[in-house]
């Protein structure tokens, strides 16, 4: 018997952004972004160099002001992401691994997305000051579990190939 908690949506939507950080370029931060509108995912995005540049772990950052330059955020990428889709994100959630910079914050108002779930806050932001003016709903949860269980062993279907003997 599987005695593992089902994770709530919410929970599965963090655990995809967490797993969207994976692919993050930047050493400073690793964060990834779902956007669901009624249980679906519309797009994703984590921190990463624009299209044709070099990544800042290749590289290393650009910092100006404190903030590395060479790396558009996650959210900006879900967004963009979903922009070259032709999606319509307006009544979004974003479910973000941390607390959104204010630039994204900005980005995700003006696009229509009415609820933010993260698990991590973000230094100097005033995204929560935005997004509560905006009328944005901001849930605050703990960090999901970081393990996925998959029991192989238990599912009676499923059929070992070669390579995963």
């Amino acid at each position: 018997m599987n005695n593992t908690k089902r994770p709530s949506w919410d929970e599965y939507f963090l655990k995809l952004a967490m797993l969207a950080s994976e692919r993050s370029t930047c050493p400073r931060m690793h964060c990834g972004c779902v956007l669901v509108k009624e249980r679906f995912v519309l797009a994703t995005g984590y921190n990463g160099s624009i299209p044709g540049q070099p990544h800042c772990e290749d590289v290393g950052c650009l910092i100006v002001d404190n903030h590395c330059s060479r790396t558009n955020h996650a959210e900006i990428n879900a967004l963009v992401q979903a922009a070259r889709h032709g999606i319509n994100v307006t009544g979004c959630t974003a479910y973000i691994t941390n607390m959104s910079c204010t630039t994204c914050a900005k980005a995700l108002i003006a696009s229509g997305i009415t609820r933010v779930v993260v698990f991590s806050d973000y230094h100097d932001t005033l995204a929560v000051d935005f997004y509560t003016k905006c009328g944005v709903e901001i849930v605050k949860l703990e960090i999901p579990e970081r393990t996925i269980h998959y029991d192989y062993e238990q599912y009676t279907s499923a059929i070992k190939t070669e390579k995963s003997k």
